[in-house]
């Protein structure tokens, strides 16, 4: 048959998707010739120089891996298991990691796989709808409808840049049998706005009360107010309810963004149920992914073995959240740039902040004074330095009238 008069073909039949904005921003920034451009957009942490690092603990366990790994042999869809099980007292606590027998979880790539591995299997056990805070980080909405799973936002945030408690606990009180609701269990992102203690107790009370299903999702624990501190309101759920998915991210706070080391962890009624919960997660992921890479889990595991290893990476993991603190800080010193107030930024979390401006005055700041953010607003705090913060400070102000 000759070329011309074949029938349309297979990927005729495709439409354009929107690129990545995200990385789009990147290629723009990476194009701009101004030395003081300032990068807001894409979600890593930087230090001051604005270096990315390997974390020194990670160094060296993968120097343990090359000095006594014998085999890159398979493993199961699981992954490395000793992974798994060394990260659980520091998600779930130390005193009873797997809550008398009823947690058990496996490796997944990413926290993007453990958020993704969460929902296919809230879906195979009949969950249809998932109640989530807006914003939330887009990946949710978007895994969400890749498995036809609807979506029912609520408002995660007040205009104050708080919680919208009555918002989070009207969602759990009203999902119905075949509906869950997704958390994040701290370090909000997009926004940085993260539950107090208390309205976590009543986040927990509602969850135990009305029976509905949670999902929570970890992925920066130890860059809000420490370790523990982050998991408090995660494990106030977990101790009230009989069932729940965790998905858990080591790329921040491991500093292992490209190595994709996450967890999804299941908590049973009973010990009994999660033998057949881990038949449906390993199918789950054996046709999706058919096992985890191993290295960046394997150093994990090294280092959380170790206790000279664990405690430079809790020192690296203290000196990263405090300089996002001194952002933070003298961001609310700074009081208000143009119409923005800044204050709230002060007692926000983790990486990421929004600010309320508009698409058109980001491309301002992006066009005029070299700052690149999201269009949502969205910004990078550890884009932020001593040295590049009166800039910002001023360009926003000059924006934001």
């Amino acid at each position: 048959m000759r070329v011309g008069a074949m029938r349309p073909g297979m990927l005729d039949r495709l439409s354009p998707q929107a690129p990545d904005a995200l990385l789009a921003l990147i290629r723009l920034h990476a194009a701009d010739p101004r030395e003081d451009k300032i990068d807001l957009g894409v979600g890593v942490y930087r230090t001051e120089d604005g270096a990315t690092p390997v974390f020194a603990a990670i160094k060296a366990a993968e120097q343990v891996l090359v000095d006594t790994q014998e085999s890159k042999s398979y493993l199961g869809p699981e992954g490395d298991m000793g992974f798994v099980t060394a990260l659980m007292p520091y998600v779930f606590g130390a005193g009873d990691p797997t809550m008398g027998g009823r947690i058990q979880g496996m490796q997944t790539p990413g926290g993007t796989g453990a958020v993704r591995l969460a929902l296919a299997m809230a879906q195979k056990a009949g969950v249809k709808r998932v109640h989530m805070g807006v914003p939330s980080w887009p990946n949710h909405a978007q895994i969400l409808a890749d498995l036809g799973m609807e979506l029912a936002p609520f408002d995660h945030a007040q205009a104050d840049g708080t919680a919208n408690l009555d918002a989070v606990l009207a969602a759990i009180n009203g999902a119905g049998k075949d509906e869950a609701v997704l958390l994040h269990a701290c370090c909000h992102n997009p926004t940085g706005i993260d539950y107090t203690a208390d309205q976590w107790t009543a986040i927990a009370d509602a969850f135990a009360a009305s029976g509905t299903f949670p999902i929570i999702d970890a992925a920066y624990q130890g860059l809000g107010h420490g370790m523990e501190e982050d998991a408090a309101g995660m494990r106030d759920v977990l101790a009230k309810v009989p069932e729940a998915f965790v998905a858990y991210s080591c790329d921040k706070n491991f500093g292992q963004y490209r190595d994709r080391v996450g967890a999804f962890y299941v908590l049973a009624a009973e010990p009994g149920a999660l033998d057949t919960a881990f038949s449906n997660a390993n199918a789950l992921a054996r046709a999706a992914w058919s096992m985890p890479p191993d290295h960046g889990g394997a150093a994990v595991r090294i280092i959380l073995r170790d206790r000279d290893m664990t405690a430079q990476w809790l020192a690296e993991l203290d000196t990263m959240r405090a300089r996002m603190r001194q952002v933070r800080d003298a961001l609310a010193a700074a009081g208000t740039a143009g119409r923005v107030d800044l204050t709230p930024l002060g007692h926000q979390n983790g990486l990421f902040s929004m600010l309320p401006i508009t698409k058109e005055e980001v491309a301002r700041l992006r066009e005029d004074h070299g700052i690149y953010m999201a269009a949502s607003g969205r910004i990078n705090i550890a884009g932020l330095t001593p040295g590049n913060l009166p800039k910002f400070i001023a360009a926003l102000a000059a924006v934001a009238v």
